[in-house]
């Protein structure tokens, strides 16, 4: 696809790839429960943390640019809540809502840069996540790819048809927007039918089956044991220190 909504930024496989997502997982919980129990010396425990989760980036091979740019995203929506905090005079509950939920993200993308989706959801499923939410998010996952592909066909047949993405065409195309959208939709469903009776044909009876059957190996327990103590040692490290 020539244009991705969700597309994972430029990468190597790293070794973190052929890790098991179930070892993932567990060592996040314990990264998160790391980070939002953290109270003494913020400063220095978040430096710390942080320090942790870009090493992490580096032997994942994950471009720590990209995860830090991408991990701003859950900035907007907790910035009003620490803004309501530092209003009500509570300045270092903001800081640390902010500083938490931006280390708490770094966190969740670099288990998602590494692990392919349908992987992660199978993971979730052996730890007792609602399999219909699962299959939601994983239907959700795959669509919104469908509608990316056809409104780039649709922005394709409009600069074909001499449509040009200057200023004239840009304020055309903002008139028309309510139409576009309506055929986006049009298009969008009928292309889902299409992928619904094609699954049909091919047996699908709720539930989406695995290739593949994962392997808890040994390697796995100690990436888990590993990743999780490095969390602890640096978080202890910093309160000790400071």
């Amino acid at each position: 696809m020539r244009r991705a909504l969700l597309d994972l930024p430029a990468r190597r496989s790293g070794p973190m790839d052929g890790r098991d997502a179930r070892a993932k997982l567990a060592a996040l919980l314990v990264v998160l429960v790391v980070i939002s129990t953290a109270h003494r010396a913020l400063a220095a425990t978040a430096a710390a943390l942080a320090l942790v989760l870009i090493a992490g980036c580096l032997w994942a091979r994950v471009p720590v640019l990209a995860a830090l740019r991408r991990a701003a995203v859950v900035l907007p929506f907790t910035l009003f809540f620490a803004l309501a905090c530092w209003v009500a005079g509570d300045t270092a509950r903001a800081v640390a809502l902010v500083v938490k939920s931006y280390l708490s993200c770094l966190a969740v993308w670099l288990v998602i840069a590494t692990t392919p989706l349908p992987a992660l959801l199978r993971a979730l499923e052996s730890f007792g996540a609602p399999r219909f939410l699962l299959m939601v998010a994983q239907f959700v996952y795959r669509y919104l790819f469908v509608i990316t592909g056809e409104a780039a066909r649709m922005v394709d047949a409009a600069e074909a048809r001499g449509g040009s993405p200057g200023r004239a065409f840009r304020r055309l195309r903002f008139r028309a927007a309510a139409g576009a959208l309506a055929v986006l939709f049009a298009r969008s469903y009928a292309r889902a039918a299409e992928v619904h009776r094609a699954m049909l044909a091919r047996g699908f009876h709720g539930r989406l089956q695995n290739l593949e059957s994962p392997h808890f190996r040994p390697a796995d327990v100690m990436f888990a044991a590993i990743a999780s103590l490095a969390t602890v040692v640096a978080r202890l490290a910093a309160e000790r220190l400071t």
